[in-house]
């Protein structure tokens, strides 16, 4: 095992001095392993969390526009209750607070009870459940699907509605919809090294990938060869839309599993948005990079998610933290220029092909 690191028991303690020390607008709480916004406001706060090992999930989201706070557990291990709870009342305001949680069941767990513990002391707290990987019904960490990165559009859309003053049952339903209205699929070429074990937590063969894989090392839901960018993205696109094929306008989100070139989550971001215009689709925004990793994997996930005039003011809205950044500018519109879906036929004698010019609303992330 080759890791840039001391001893794996102070890993996420060193990470978290060394995260500040690079955005000294946050500060941590070493003894609750908490990292929150140094700037208090009266407004709605946010908290997620969860283990460590998804950097730059889920601190990397604290700042202005999303979150106040976020707890780090271990790698791959949830906070503990009483961290929840000490976050929980770092961050209280008269609007209460309002926690997004992935679907893991030592995340739900310990969350709601540290929910409980902050009630006890006059805090309002409410929650919303991020369930967003359709790869499985149900897992080894979860009753009910897994909560991925799909989870950041929960984070930058409660973000803005908290940001705007509205109460905490407001900022819930704002949130809610976005949690209800996200789907997400990853797949990985290789498995992650958790620093602690250090061995992979399964093999592939250099031709193998595994489909639908989950955030914590979790096998897909099949082992199978490797695609090209092209076939891979049709793929997830078109199995996303088994699920939800009500959509009918998107943002996007191309998350790496941290060992994927950005050069290829480019490229890819390309199929997944050529193949969702060819199926008729409105495509509003595109955010590619590393937001949610799995250590080391290598490997990605898309994120979809479906959106109103509601939503899409909200993800428009300005968000000034360590890992996204917008500027509060609505979504810049251009022409996207797609070949026919269909494979290339034979030219008809004596008629000049045409190319089949796709237009939507799109814009680049920020």
């Amino acid at each position: 095992m080759k890791k840039l690191i001391n001893n794996p028991e102070n890993l996420v303690v060193e990470m978290c001095k060394g995260f500040v020390l690079a955005h000294p607008e946050l500060t941590f709480t070493e003894s609750h392993k908490i990292i929150s916004r140094k700037q208090k406001h009266n407004n709605v706060a946010l908290i997620s969390g969860g283990g460590s090992g998804h950097e730059p999930a889920h601190a990397g989201f604290v700042g202005t526009g999303m979150l106040d706070a976020a707890v780090c557990g271990d790698v791959f291990a949830s906070p503990s209750q009483i961290q929840v709870y000490k976050a929980l009342q770092h961050v209280a305001t008269d609007k209460g607070v309002l926690m997004i949680i992935k679907n893991y069941s030592g995340d739900m767990m310990n969350f709601q009870n540290g929910a409980a513990l902050a009630a006890e002391d006059g805090i309002k707290v409410d929650y919303v459940k991020v369930a967003d990987d359709i790869a499985v019904k149900d897992s080894l960490y979860t009753v009910g699907r897994r909560g991925v990165a799909g989870t950041i559009f929960v984070h930058k859309i409660a973000g803005a509605a908290a940001s705007k003053g509205l109460e905490l049952a407001q900022v819930k339903a704002v949130a809610q919809k976005a949690a209800d209205n996200v789907i997400s699929l990853g797949f990985a070429y290789t498995s992650c090294t958790v620093p602690a074990k250090g061995t992979p937590t399964f093999t592939l063969a250099d031709d193998e990938m595994e489909y639908g894989v989950g955030i914590h090392g979790e096998p897909g839901i099949r082992r199978e060869k490797i695609l090209p960018s092209k076939e891979m993205a049709q793929r997830m696109v078109d199995d996303l839309f088994l699920d939800r094929p009500d959509m009918q306008e998107v943002a996007v989100l191309v998350n790496g599993f941290g060992s994927t070139p950005m050069q290829e989550l480019y490229v890819f971001n390309n199929d997944v948005c050529e193949h969702l215009a060819r199926k008729g689709i409105k495509i509003y925004r595109t955010f590619v990079g590393n937001y949610m990793t799995s250590i080391d994997m290598n490997g990605a996930s898309v994120s979809l998610l479906a959106v109103d005039d509601e939503l899409k003011g909200y993800l428009d809205a300005e968000a000034n933290t360590p890992a996204f950044k917008l500027d509060g500018s609505p979504a810049l519109p251009f022409e996207f220029a797609a070949q026919d879906a269909v494979a290339k036929k034979p030219p008809i004698p004596k008629l000049k092909p045409k190319l089949n010019m796709l237009k939507f609303r799109m814009s680049n992330s920020r």
